[in-house]
């Protein structure tokens, strides 16, 4: 298994509980593991019944299991902090205020939010994943994981242009020195294309890293409308040029007893049988195999109930 992990899906599926369970399962069979929540919802902390913050510690009950959360608000004003300290060192003062003022108006601007989320795992895999044999990511709803995984591609070719067009500009200042003046920008020890040069190889890291070093899952539950979704991730994936290992079909109704006859048992094995052809559909129509298929719980999933599902997952640690 690649040494990370992620778990992805529609919105309340159950990703988390399905990270979280491999994580578990992972940890208890001696493999150093992190798990990692980039989900607004904080549900890892709910699931462990233990607040986690931005770094990792150790889960209470599992040895070799550590978590954190990522805090999306907190890493976008990070972000941007970032950026403005970095532009200020190298604008006139003059400029200063302005580059503020930009900053504070680009804080709600679309890709803002998956831009600094995106640093964040990133660094994640480049920074915090060494003490760990494997690192369990439990993602935002698809679309918002899709628009991540596109970044390294997306932002390395607009990453590209500008070190284009910078390069462009210092060639022009420096054809127009007159006379004994010396161009006050050369071209080797720029800032800025150092700079963007940097960022140039953060993303080939994290598109490389996502091609080579990931595993990617999908969980869904056993509706038309979870499947329909799970078909067009599939897709998105693969035009990302990256594979989906498996799919987890979640929150699957237990068959009742044969000698249950009431007007529940007959709904629960209708119920049943319409869950049986969608998963039929997958297996037949999709080309990931389905490595899970996880009953739902009349307890909420935590302690022993998580050793369980992750007992369910056909997913070696």
């Amino acid at each position: 298994m690649e040494p990370f992990v992620f778990f992805g899906g529609k919105g309340g599926v159950g990703k988390t509980t399905v990270s979280c369970a491999y994580a578990h399962r992972c940890a208890r069979d001696g493999v150093e593991t992190l798990v990692v929540s980039t989900d607004p919802a904080h549900s890892v902390s709910d699931v462990f019944d233990q607040q986690f913050g931005d770094e990792p510690e150790p889960v209470e009950g599992v040895d070799g299991l550590d978590a954190l959360e990522i805090d999306p608000e907190d890493e976008m004003q990070r972000h941007l902090d970032e950026i403005r300290q970095s532009l200020s060192e190298q604008v006139s003062a003059a400029m200063v205020s302005e580059v503020n003022r930009q900053l504070e108006m680009s804080h709600g601007t679309p890709g803002a939010y998956e831009a600094a989320l995106f640093d964040a795992f990133v660094e994640v895999m480049r920074t915090e994943s060494e003490p760990y044999d494997r690192v369990v990511f439990d993602t935002a709803p698809t679309g918002s994981t899709l628009r991540l995984l596109g970044l390294p591609e997306f932002l390395g070719d607009w990453i590209d242009r500008l070190l284009y067009k910078r390069e462009q500009s210092i060639d022009l200042f420096e054809k127009a020195a007159i006379g004994d003046m010396e161009p006050r920008r050369l071209l080797e020890g720029d800032p800025v294309i150092e700079r963007l040069q940097e960022r140039k190889e953060f993303f080939e890291y994290a598109g490389e890293t996502m091609r080579s070093d990931a595993a990617f899952f999908l969980v869904f539950n056993p509706d038309q409308l979870s499947v329909n979704e799970t078909a067009r991730a599939i897709e998105a994936f693969t035009e990302r040029d990256l594979q989906v290992r498996g799919l987890v079909a979640n929150k699957l109704t237990p068959t009742p007893d044969d000698d249950e006859t009431g007007r529940g048992a007959r709904y629960l094995r209708e119920k049943v049988e319409t869950e049986r052809d969608r998963l039929a559909q997958v297996r037949e129509g999709f080309e990931p195999p389905l490595v899970a298929e996880i009953e739902s719980r009349t307890t909420e999933v935590r302690g022993d109930v998580l050793a369980d599902v992750a007992a369910s997952l056909d997913v070696e640690p």
